[in-house]
């Protein structure tokens, strides 16, 4: 009974315990704004770009884009790139095999990552890069140790070396710095992947926008309802009262 409490208590502490074993790396606040058009689209467009060179969105489909004010037309000829049709779900040629073959891992669909990993994890990953010769990608990651995907958008961030600091008898990273300038300043890059960060939740849930206006139209039905059927329920128990 004793081993019975003690595997339930574990069970039940897992979820904290793996919080406070990756909580070590502080995640920097995504500007997720999801009734910005402009920013999903160009969110969209450097997904598009970008991302979907290895990796899916397979639950996505392209018609879809159309709810961030896009016609068909500009969907076809600014972002398609990998289907014929509007209707085809976004899908990439490489395949699993290659994907673990050239990177070790399979590169894994991106339809719902944000609501995976969180908009902040994202916004923090995709900043995070820097030069590492001992991976097989000559990149890490702070918030992905020796992570297998390479930093795609390095020729727009530039090339980011680790400061080192003196934890005891370890030495640890303190913070990023820049060491070769990319063709984007600093905060034209974080203003870009705050962007693609944004395109990624909303993704996840196209629909929620609609959802959430949706559930303010019914809050405030029932607030009206109540008043209706408060003032029917005096008069209808009046004489009795």
């Amino acid at each position: 009974m004793k081993r019975l409490r003690t595997f339930i208590f574990l069970l039940a502490a897992a979820p904290v315990m793996a919080f406070a074993a990756g909580a070590t790396v502080h995640l920097d606040k995504a500007p997720v704004n999801l009734g910005d058009q402009e920013s999903l689209q160009r969110g969209a467009r450097t997904f598009v770009n970008y991302c979907l060179n290895c990796h899916s969105a397979a639950s996505m489909r392209y018609s879809r884009l159309q709810d961030l004010g896009l016609t068909e037309d500009q969907i076809k000829e600014n972002l398609m790139f990998a289907a014929d049709k509007p209707g085809e779900t976004m899908k990439v040629g490489m395949t699993k095999a290659d994907g673990a073959a050239w990177f070790g891992v399979t590169p894994p669909d991106l339809s719902v990552i944000a609501r995976s990993r969180g908009a902040d994890y994202l916004y923090t990953y995709m900043r995070s890069f820097y030069r590492d010769s001992s991976t097989a990608t000559g990149w890490n990651n702070l918030v992905f140790n020796k992570v297998g995907m390479p930093h795609v958008l390095w020729t727009l961030q530039g090339e980011m070396a680790p400061v080192m600091k003196k934890e005891g008898e370890h030495e640890v990273i303190e913070r990023l710095q820049l060491v070769k300038p990319g063709s984007l300043s600093l905060a034209e890059y974080d203003a870009m992947t705050g962007d693609l960060v944004n395109y990624l939740v909303w993704m996840g849930e196209p629909a929620q926008v609609q959802r959430k206006q949706l559930g303010v139209i019914v809050l405030a039905f029932l607030a009206v309802f109540f008043v209706v059927a408060y003032y029917l329920k005096k008069e209808y128990w009046k004489d009795i009262h």
